[in-house]
């Protein structure tokens, strides 16, 4: 019924005591016997910025790490606790970009599923357009390899591994002009 990664199927034991009677009471609610912690798997929150450049291309990332090494990605990332999504959207574009970012627009958001070390995180990943000076100035750092631009039309989706960035992408096109 469930992936292999999905907390059902990884969570055993109790994060707050250790029992092993730490069971699953719905598709994302767990109970401890034992200690009667409670625990939701809820939806991480995520950034995914849109930057342009002057011939209208998206800027894309190729992942340097895994989970998907080697593949496209809009850079971005997950929100740290008590940061701002419009905080996160910066920090990660200076953390993986070396650059500024001047303007910030919201977009968009989707749901994705992020394996990582064989464990389901849920996200919510939301999309800004952004704007920046320094577009010629960045330099691959952090988890990025590499950069590339792109027309949005001519993204192969197969090249994107998260549902909510393919989504963002077909957003993206069926808005173009409105944003």
């Amino acid at each position: 019924m469930y992936s292999s990664t999905h907390p059902v199927n990884v969570l055993k034991f109790c994060p707050r005591c250790g029992s092993a009677h730490f069971a699953a009471t719905g598709d994302r609610s767990f109970k401890c016997s034992d200690c009667s912690f409670n625990y939701y798997a809820n939806s991480s929150a995520a950034v995914a910025v849109l930057l342009f450049n002057e011939k209208g291309e998206l800027l894309f990332t190729r992942r340097a790490i895994e989970p998907h090494l080697g593949k496209l990605d809009l850079p971005g990332g997950f929100i740290e606790p008590l940061e701002t999504a419009e905080h996160a959207a910066k920090r990660e574009i200076q953390e993986e970009l070396g650059i500024e970012i001047h303007s910030l627009k919201y977009f968009c958001s989707y749901p994705n599923e992020y394996v990582f070390s064989g464990f389901s995180v849920f996200t919510l990943d939301l999309a800004f357009l952004a704007q920046t000076e320094s577009i010629h100035q960045m330099t691959a750092m952090d988890d990025v390899s590499s950069f590339e631009f792109y027309n949005p039309h001519d993204i192969d989706l197969e090249e994107l591994p998260s549902i909510s960035m393919k989504n963002i992408i077909k957003e993206l096109i069926q808005r173009e002009g409105t944003y």
